[in-house]
């Protein structure tokens, strides 16, 4: 990221003038290594994280497990942490930095004043509820009623789409991260599915046929 005025070319959505000006003004821009915690669970939420690059992973825990909700990719921004820093209330996920990435720290003290002010703020945070609401659905969904074979294959197949590539660089145990389950339950049937020659697993990898 060359320039803070660059950002506008990530973020799309807020073509506004005044808008951008009130951002580049009020806003910090933060960089994260792999794995840094951006928001805690139980953390209340003060500056709301537009990821410029890179990607965002929000989740939560329970116990010794972990449920994925989301990503947050460049020009997005985290709705549960929208939700948390606009009612002042403490987080319910947490969220890491599932690569190298830079964000946009925009206070949460701004959030309600520009929607009054700016209608692309306005909509972008509506579509941001919107569309995290049907992830979140999704996951409901996948988690209710899906059994986890098929979650596995799911979620393979996404990644293996996201990358262009058939190799996928993970090892099962954030595989089981990654679907709320235990790596014993992720390594038999792993080992079951490459049995049937669905796939080659390998050392932190895993090919789809």
């Amino acid at each position: 990221m060359q320039m803070r005025e660059d950002i506008f070319k990530i973020i799309t959505s807020l073509p506004e003038k005044d808008l951008q000006h009130q951002l580049l003004e009020q806003s910090t821009m933060l960089n994260y290594d792999k794995n840094d915690v951006i928001v805690r669970e139980g953390q209340y939420v003060k500056t709301l994280p537009i990821v410029l690059e890179g990607s965002i992973r929000v989740f939560q825990t329970k116990e010794d497990r972990e449920i994925l909700l989301y990503y947050v990719e460049p020009g997005q921004t985290c709705m549960m942490s929208l939700s948390a820093g606009f009612f002042n209330q403490a987080s319910a996920i947490k969220a890491v930095a599932a690569s190298t990435c830079t964000i946009l720290s925009v206070p949460t003290r701004c959030i309600a004043p520009w929607q009054r002010r700016f209608d692309s703020w306005n909509s972008f945070v509506l579509k941001t509820f919107r569309k995290r609401y049907g992830e979140l659905l999704t996951v409901f969904e996948s988690v209710a009623f899906d059994h986890i074979d098929k979650r596995i294959l799911d979620y393979l197949r996404h990644r293996a789409k996201k990358t262009n590539t058939r190799q996928i660089q993970i090892s099962h145990q954030m595989l089981a991260d990654e679907l709320g389950t235990t790596r014993v339950v992720i390594s038999r049937i792993l080992k079951q599915f490459e049995t049937d020659g669905t796939l080659i697993l390998g050392r932190g990898t895993i090919e789809l046929k």
